[in-house]
């Protein structure tokens, strides 16, 4: 019988809490179990193993980035909602120094759970583009700009590559600046993509 008080929901929780203490790659199940006082093999019953674990985690990441972001741009537009966006981008960072890796890769083609829950993040991103008048395949490539602009700072940041003595938020806010820029001047800088010959 399982034991009473561990379930899927609780070993995730205590795995985020592990992740975010040790790092992504270092969250093991023989750990989990250490921490619940119960052999490994209890564990099992609850997942098939590491790699459901980890994709549960990175579901559970998602859908709190997707609702984290939603929360801060709710009632914003434009320049407004694109600037509350990328401060709770960062924040979740910060506050999930381990488990924001498990957000970095795009889930499996077959895993629709994941798919839904890479969309809800992708879906305040749209309509925070429509502020710019931004949609269709214009707003992937500005998803795209966005995330790995984001995803360079707050990367730096986690890992302490910030060592000039200048405060951070400065940084971010000239940052977040450019980027509203960029989107108000999206259309205007569309770029022609040549496509390479045989040889």
């Amino acid at each position: 019988m399982p034991r009473i008080g561990l379930s899927t929901e609780t070993i995730v929780s205590e795995a985020i809490r592990l992740a975010d203490e040790v790092g992504f790659h270092r969250v093991t199940l023989t750990e989990l179990a250490k921490r619940f006082g119960v052999a490994q093999p209890s564990l099992y019953k609850h997942l098939n193993g590491l790699d459901e674990l980890q994709r549960l985690l990175a579901l559970r990441m998602f859908h709190e980035l997707a609702s984290t972001l939603r929360k801060a741009a709710t009632g914003k537009s434009g320049s407004d909602a694109l600037r509350a966006a990328a401060h709770a981008y960062r924040a979740m960072a910060m506050s999930h120094p381990g488990c924001y890796e498990a957000i970095l890769r795009a889930p499996e083609p077959n895993d629709g759970d994941a798919a839904t829950a890479v969309q809800e993040v992708l879906t305040v991103f749209y309509e925070i583009f429509l502020g710019y008048d931004i949609q269709g395949d214009e707003a992937i490539d500005a998803a795209r700009y966005l995330r790995s602009t984001l995803h360079g700072f707050v990367s730096l940041e986690l890992a302490q590559g910030f060592a000039i003595p200048r405060p951070l938020d400065i940084s971010f806010e000239r940052l977040t600046t450019a980027i509203d820029a960029t989107f108000c001047d999206w259309k205007t800088g569309y770029p022609t993509v040549s496509t390479p010959t045989d040889r």
